[in-house]
């Protein structure tokens, strides 16, 4: 079997793929003005917003920077600032 770079060859194995590599922005949470609602949680398409110690994190490791997360925040806490290289 011929495997593509990146490609999730079993079932259950994409965690084994860090996928957040070529974003040019990023989500990031003001922990202050953040409600905890969990919509940026439920709204990721790539479950990439974590709860630890009762705050949101991004997993920066498998987010795309697409921004959904940021456009649905009824609370305006996460922004999409430029990608750091």
């Amino acid at each position: 079997m011929k495997i593509t770079p990146g490609a999730v060859v079993k079932g259950g194995s994409s965690l084994n793929y860090k996928t957040g590599n070529w974003r040019d922005q990023r989500p990031v949470i003001d922990q202050e003005l953040c409600k905890k609602c969990a919509i940026c949680k439920d709204v990721c398409p790539d479950d990439s917003v974590k709860v630890k110690d009762d705050q949101y994190e991004i997993d920066y490791d498998f987010c795309k920077g697409c921004g959904i997360c940021a456009h649905e925040c009824t609370s305006d806490a996460i922004k999409m600032v430029a990608e750091e290289k």
